[in-house]
């Protein structure tokens, strides 16, 4: 089944160029505040966690400045922990989970982790409810040199000045009904393609990297989600989203191949949680919910097979 929807901007079957660029990016609108709903979350956490400013949008450098929380007692003994949220700025759970863990569940950790959590990576995107950038790139298909991303760039830049080698990834995103009503449309008329559509995944789960699938960690993680909230099933074909199904609530993508965020270290434990936030089954406050529980069932593994015999006892 193909997307053949009419797309407001441009000619069905020709790839955009600037002018039709400019014009989708003229119909955008803010719809919420990125200082008001991300930044007044992070300035009361400055009393527990080393807040870095580590770059700019150059959209609107004022506007939109971009942070990241670090742990304090940062030391080469202790392994890296990443947390990312907000690639796609639309998918809400992803920035405001990432924000719920720093301000619950963070500090518990940081005896055994160095965390670097950077919970809202493409504020434009947050504030207009967008999935890509202003200039109809798409942040999360550009991790790799020389991005088209101003904000793929700034988080590559971060990481490279920390020189370190991280153990965990977590990448926190959304799948939702208007990537299939809004999202998959606009990809296909930017690039004058036709563009499969598939049945939005009714739940939680996760995309595990090709090269490194770590069964074991998507596993763990799934059975964290699921105390939580539901984990999607397959379709009628095994599937999700497209993609065979691995195991109960993951698939798996090229992620270095595809530019994804979740490619951007070479942690052995890697993985981008789906929550599907327009669910009858939940609100806004359980897709938060799950996205902690994703980061705390990830944290929760790597301590158990490093430090405790291989059993998955939760730190508590």
């Amino acid at each position: 089944m193909s997307n053949q929807q009419n797309y407001p901007v441009g000619t069905p079957g020709t790839p955009w160029g600037e002018s039709e660029k400019q014009e989708w990016y003229a119909r955008q609108r803010v719809q919420r505040p990125y200082a008001g709903e991300v930044l007044a979350q992070l300035q009361p956490l400055a009393e527990r966690f080393d807040l870095v400013q580590y770059g700019v949008l150059p959209i609107d450098p004022e506007r939109y400045p971009l942070f990241a929380a670090r742990s304090r007692d940062w030391t080469a003994a202790k392994p890296c922990v990443l947390v990312t949220g907000g690639v796609h700025g639309y998918e809400t759970s992803g920035v405001q989970g990432a924000l719920r863990f720093l301000q619950t569940e963070a500090e518990r950790y940081g005896e055994h982790f160095n965390l670097l959590v950077v919970p809202a990576i493409s504020p434009w995107g947050y504030e207009t409810i967008n999935r890509w950038n202003p200039g109809a790139v798409d942040p999360n298909r550009s991790f790799y040199a020389d991005s088209a991303s101003p904000e793929a760039a700034a988080l590559m830049a971060l990481l490279e000045s920390l020189d370190c080698e991280f153990q965990v990834h977590v990448d926190l995103h959304e799948t939702t009904d208007t990537d299939n009503s809004e999202f998959r449309p606009a990809l296909a008329a930017r690039d004058g393609i036709e563009m499969a559509v598939w049945d939005i995944p009714d739940g939680f789960y996760l995309v595990g990297d090709t090269s490194c699938p770590a069964p074991e960690f998507q596993r763990a993680v799934v059975a964290a989600v699921e105390k939580v909230t539901h984990i999607a099933p397959a379709d009628a074909g095994n599937r999700l989203i497209g993609e065979p199904l691995q195991q109960h609530g993951v698939i798996n993508y090229q992620a270095r191949e595809l530019g994804l965020c979740m490619g951007l270290t070479e942690a052995p434990y890697r993985t981008t949680t789906e929550v599907y936030p327009d669910s009858e089954r939940v609100d806004g406050e359980n897709c938060i919910r799950a996205q902690v529980a994703a980061v705390t069932g990830a944290l929760d593994y790597v301590l158990a097979v490093s430090g405790s015999g291989g059993e998955t006892t939760p730190l508590r």
